[in-house]
């Protein structure tokens, strides 16, 4: 996955970033086997024994340039990027990167990756998750089946409610019980990162790593056609207009291309958008315009005829995420600077700023009453805010991993949450406002400095949950950092 792109920063920033942990190399035994991550505290320089060398990438690994300025490197068997080159001996993440405070994240001289704890003093080849706190809420049933990272879910119809999208390959319909129908939808394209669905609900479009597009039916549940083809890089952003005559698809090159669904044809030139990647893209409900969002921080509105609106500035990083209200009237917008944020469309003023999340947020959701807005992050939580009050309500819904995406059912009932545990949660919303009864948050910034690191900050969020009888604190600590950020961070107390 490439969602670190979103955390773009200079090249001269990350030249001093990510060496070596020691100042002089010490030359160890290197091992002759996989079957052991290297021991803590052998993280130091050593020689690449895979294929290739320190002049090669790892097995399974990938280079690629974002915004053709920063290259960055893939790890396709945990889908984790990073910036620093994969080397043994060099730190891959930046502090607070993972999920999981004091852990690192390194790689073997045969070229697996490999984590840190430094809490523990051991290391572990599985990725480190957060742990769930004691009576937490649980999701109504959990989809299995998918073998690799889920990038998109739907929800959908009244018999199969749940679709979703992998990079696996594959399209999958699901049941509320958990059971899928039929079999899966199997791409010859490869990796699928997203999926929409048409709003009468006959037809799915998919955006595909290949560049293509691909049109399904989806009562037979195959392709329509051959591939929709134009896009020089891969699809990051699909939607349908409102009346279903037209999808938009905004992609790694640039552009966003317009196609007639009927033929799979271009129905306009592509829009050169000045986003870098175009990450997000989504009709208004009047289907009059269109808004999108990339690594270049801003959000900007179309009309129907691809003219530039005007352009939204606020966010501190790549906007991942876009919705409108019922009217037109807002945007709100989710970005890896961790915030959601609520504009006015006609002019872009920046209405509300929504902190929370400790990682940047891939995916938000109107429920169908409007009020409540849903957010899935990278931080493994769902989290549900009151737009009236604009604050967080019930108790963040937890995965054992990154999310990429999330959707609201038609009924305003279920959340389905997906992402890199390769699992589909779908969560009760009853449940979750009734779970977390009253709650004071207080947000505590401490700053800790970190030799040839950036400073890292340490956000402690306490929740405070009246019973019948007492008050139950639950504390959760979150460490961040903002590379490319100045500003002053201030304690935040509600």
């Amino acid at each position: 996955m490439r969602e670190q792109a979103e955390s773009d920063r200079s090249a001269k920033q990350r030249e001093g970033e990510g060496g070596a942990l020691v100042d002089s190399p010490v030359r160890v035994t290197p091992l002759t086997s996989e079957k052991n991550p290297p021991p803590y505290g052998a993280q130091h320089q050593q020689d690449a024994l895979w294929e290739g060398g320190n002049e090669a990438l790892p097995p399974r690994w990938m280079q690629y340039e974002v915004g053709n300025v920063n290259t960055q490197y893939q790890d396709d068997n945990l889908v984790m990027s990073t910036w620093n080159q994969p080397l043994p001996g060099v730190r891959l993440d930046e502090p607070g990167d993972l999920v999981v405070p004091g852990c690192e994240w390194h790689i073997s001289p045969f070229g697996r990756s490999y984590f840190v704890n430094h809490d523990t003093g051991t290391t572990s080849w599985q990725k480190p998750t957060p742990q769930r706190p004691a009576g937490s809420l649980t999701p109504e049933c959990i989809m299995e089946g998918h073998s690799e990272c889920i990038w998109s879910v739907a929800c959908v119809g009244t018999s199969h409610n749940v679709m979703s999208a992998s990079q696996d390959g594959s399209i999958r319909r699901w049941r509320r019980d958990g059971k899928q129908v039929g079999k899966p939808w199997r791409s010859d394209e490869g990796v699928v990162w997203l999926m929409a669905v048409s709003p009468e609900e006959s037809v799915a479009v998919s955006g595909n790593a290949d560049n293509s597009l691909r049109l399904w039916n989806m009562k037979m549940g195959s392709a329509v056609g051959g591939p929709w083809e134009g896009h020089t890089h891969g699809v990051r952003c699909l939607d349908w207009s409102p009346n279903g005559s037209e999808v938009a698809s905004g992609s790694e090159d640039g552009t966003i291309r317009r196609w007639n669904p009927d033929t799979g044809r271009q129905i306009t030139p592509p829009i050169e958008t000045g986003h870098g990647w175009v990450y997000a893209i989504k009709y208004s409900p009047q289907g009059d315009k269109f808004a999108s969002g990339g690594t270049d921080d801003m959000i900007r509105v179309w009309s129907k005829d691809g003219k530039l609106l005007i352009e939204i500035k606020g966010h501190d990083s790549s906007v991942l995420s876009l919705c409108w209200s019922k009217d037109g009237a807002h945007i709100f917008s989710g970005s890896a600077d961790r915030t959601i944020r609520k504009w006015q469309s006609i002019d872009g003023k920046e209405l509300v700023v929504l902190y929370g999340h400790t990682h940047p947020v891939r995916s938000i959701c109107l429920s169908p009453d409007e009020r409540h807005l849903v957010s899935a992050s990278q931080d493994c939580s769902v989290r549900i805010w009151d737009l009236t009050t604009n604050q967080q309500v019930g108790e963040p819904l937890l995965h054992d991993d990154e999310l990429l995406a999330l959707a609201i059912s038609s009924d305003g009932r279920y959340i389905a949450s997906g992402g890199k545990d390769k699992k589909i949660y779908l969560w009760s919303i009853e449940a979750a406002l009734k779970k977390g009864g009253d709650q004071v948050r207080v947000h505590i910034t401490v700053v800790s400095i970190f030799s040839n690191r950036p400073c890292m900050f340490v956000i402690l969020e306490c929740s405070l949950t009246r019973g019948s009888r007492y008050v139950v604190p639950t504390c959760f600590s979150h460490c961040i950092t903002f590379p490319h950020q100045r500003r002053a961070v201030f304690t935040d107390v509600r």
